[in-house]
């Protein structure tokens, strides 16, 4: 079902005069749909050229299209996204020509040479707030909200949570909506990928205020596919109106991903995905080709099958 105006919930934070803008915003990232696939392209600080070149942990070959950072911006341009999230520097590179792409800024980000062994974990913002409205004014971009990482267990956290508060407001305040990466993660945290603490995180990102929550899909030994969509699902509930979406992870084969989309969403109740490098560490077309895969299972409900014919190529999907 296609969602109108009406139907979007505007948080009470949005003055009356950018209530029509933050609409426009929601509908254009969701697609009418209510439910985000966010193109992640944040990477390039986070995992630095480890998602870009060479083979992944998981023993995949990254494809060579992958080592030009405009590989990505092609893919947002030619896939069926809702967004595609990348670091204010990354767009003023790139994203002014491609100009038919809803871009969220991301605001913060570290690399991973530091462990937690070492340090404990922060991330604090890269620019200011005004930073963002001014290239949006000058670079006429779809720029339809910004991104946060919040280490909830981190000595640092309260600092984090502070800045990612503030971002939420002024983003509200100027019609733009909010998604925050809630990772568990410091020397107190145990188990990041524990569906219980991962819940908490989802729960934080409702007290902030936020439109969606980025988390982690929960594992925990020897849980299969339905129990880990199943165990999720109180990670939807501890949300409330803040609508979660997953992590995409690691690169794993194709119908395996599809599955899992359409398990987080039909079984767990989650309100879309961020998939970074299981899309663009595959070549150009290819990519495309499993954008719209997921996205018809995201803003389409098509069913695994389906999207796994989008994405060998022999079937079509359109929003």
């Amino acid at each position: 079902m296609k969602l109108t105006s009406k139907d979007v919930k505007v948080p009470g934070d949005v003055p009356p005069n950018m209530k029509k803008t933050y609409i426009k915003n929601y509908l254009a990232a969701t697609r009418n749909s209510g439910r985000l696939m966010l193109f992640a392209g944040d990477q390039k600080i986070e995992h630095l050229n480890d998602d870009f070149y060479g083979m992944t942990k998981e023993g995949y070959k990254i494809s060579e299209d992958d080592s030009d950072p405009e590989h990505l911006f092609r893919i947002a341009s030619k896939g069926i996204i809702g967004a595609f999230a990348s670091q204010l520097g990354t767009l003023a590179r790139y994203a002014t020509d491609y100009k038919n792409v809803n871009y969220i800024v991301k605001m913060n980000s570290k690399s991973h040479l530091v462990k937690t062994e070492q340090a404990e974990p922060v991330s604090y913002c890269l620019i200011d707030f005004e930073d963002v409205l001014e290239f949006k004014r000058n670079s006429k971009l779809n720029i339809v909200g910004v991104g946060y990482t919040v280490y909830i267990g981190s000595e640092k956290e309260s600092e984090m949570l502070a800045e990612a508060s503030r971002l939420v407001t002024w983003a509200h305040q100027n019609g733009m909506i909010t998604v925050l990466w809630m990772y568990p993660r410091g020397k107190a945290v145990k188990d990041e990928k524990d569906p219980h603490l991962i819940a908490g995180a989802a729960g934080v990102a409702m007290c902030l205020g936020s439109d969606f929550a980025k988390v982690n899909y929960p594992k925990k030994d020897a849980m299969d596919n339905i129990e880990r969509a199943e165990a999720f699902r109180e990670a939807i509930k501890a949300a409330g109106r803040t609508k979660v979406i997953t992590a995409g992870g690691g690169s794993i084969g194709a119908r395996d991903f599809l599955q899992e989309t359409y398990n987080q969403i039909h079984i767990s109740g989650c309100m879309g995905n961020a998939t970074g490098r299981n899309i663009h560490q595959r070549p150009l077309d290819e990519a495309i080709r499993l954008c719209n895969a997921i996205s018809s299972i995201t803003f389409g409900d098509k069913n695994v099958e389906f999207a796994y014919k989008v994405y060998l190529g022999k079937e079509k999907f359109r929003v």
